[in-house]
C-alpha cells in the first residue's frame, strides 16, 4: 500500500507504488497506476485508468478524468532517461485522454502547469512546456516541446502550436491555428498559418481591464498592425505615446524579446 493517509480513497483494482505520497483526501480510481516517485497533494481526484509515471507532482484539488497520462517519457529521440519531472498546480481540471510527458535534459528538466488551467479532452502537453495559470486547452490542442504559455491564455480546439513559441497572457488562438511564430498577449490569432487580427477586446472586458487600458491596448494594436509601420517603427511610436500602460510596456517587452519573431 502507498503511504496514504486514512481519509484516502484507493481502489482496490489502482495499481500503487509503496513508495509514492498521497495526501489528504485524495481519491484514485479503479485501474489507475501511479510509480514510485509520484506525490500528490491534498484533494487530488483520479478517476479510472489514469497513469501517473515519473517524478511528478500534482497540486491540491486537482481532478484528472479517465485515461490521462502525466509524467510520462517524452517523444524526444534525445531523451536518453534522465530524471527530469513534470509539475501540475493545484485546481486543474485535466480531461480524458490528455497526455502530459516529463522534461529532459535539454529543455530544463521540467514540464510545468501552472493553478486553475482547464485542459479538455485529447489536449497534448509536449516536454519541457511550461504553462501559467487560469490557461485553457480545448479539444486536441497541440503543444510541441519547450512552448511556454503565459497565464490566461486561451488555446482553440485542434490547434498546433510549433516547438519553442510562446504565447502571450491573455491570448486568444482561434481552434485549427498553426502557430510557428510568437502569439502576441491580448490579442485575437487565427488561421494556417495564424495571423493576428487584433485585440481580443471581448476576452480582455470579461478579465475586468479597466477602459484605460483598453484604450491604450487599442491604439498600440493599432500601431502594430494598421499603421503601415514596420515594427520597429510601431515599436518606437508605442514607447512615445503610450508609456503609462503596463499593459502596453508588457506587450513592447514581449516583442522586443522575441526570438522567433511574433505573428502580425
Amino acid at each position: 500500500m502507498a503511504v496514504a493517509t486514512k481519509s484516502s480513497n484507493v481502489h482496490p483494482s489502482a495499481v500503487v507504488s509503496p513508495r509514492a505520497r498521497i495526501g489528504d483526501g485524495c481519491y484514485i480510481g479503479p485501474y489507475s497506476i501511479l510509480s514510485d516517485e509520484v506525490e500528490l497533494e491534498d484533494d487530488v481526484r483520479l478517476e479510472s485508468h489514469c497513469v501517473i509515471e515519473g517524478r511528478t507532482f500534482i497540486g491540491a484539488g486537482t481532478r484528472v478524468f479517465p485515461f490521462v497520462s502525466i509524467g510520462m517519457a517524452p517523444q524526444d529521440l534525445k531523451y536518453k532517461g534522465e530524471p527530469s519531472e513534470t509539475r501540475v498546480g493545484r485546481r486543474n481540471h485535466i480531461r480524458e485522454f490528455v497526455t502530459i510527458h516529463r522534461g529532459t535534459a535539454g529543455g530544463g528538466m521540467l514540464t510545468q502547469i501552472g493553478d486553475d488551467c482547464l485542459l479538455m479532452a485529447q489536449a497534448h502537453v509536449a516536454h519541457d512546456c511550461i504553462i501559467g495559470d487560469g490557461v485553457i486547452m480545448a479539444n486536441a490542442a497541440t503543444l510541441a516541446g519547450h512552448v511556454i504559455i503565459e497565464n490566461n491564455a486561451n488555446i482553440g480546439a485542434y490547434s498546433g502550436v510549433h516547438q519553442f513559441c510562446r504565447i502571450g497572457r491573455e491570448a486568444y488562438v482561434g481552434g485549427y491555428s498553426v502557430v510557428v511564430k510568437d502569439a502576441l498577449p491580448f490579442a485575437l490569432t487565427v488561421g494556417n498559418h495564424a495571423r493576428c487580427y487584433g485585440l481580443n477586446t471581448t476576452g480582455i472586458k470579461r478579465r475586468g481591464y479597466s477602459r484605460e487600458a483598453i484604450d491604450a491596448l487599442r491604439h498600440a494594436f493599432h500601431l502594430l498592425l494598421a499603421a503601415k509601420l514596420n515594427t520597429s517603427q510601431a515599436l518606437e511610436r508605442i514607447q512615445q505615446e503610450l508609456t503609462h500602460s503596463e499593459e502596453v510596456q508588457y506587450l513592447v517587452q514581449f516583442i522586443e524579446s522575441s526570438k522567433r519573431g511574433v505573428i502580425k
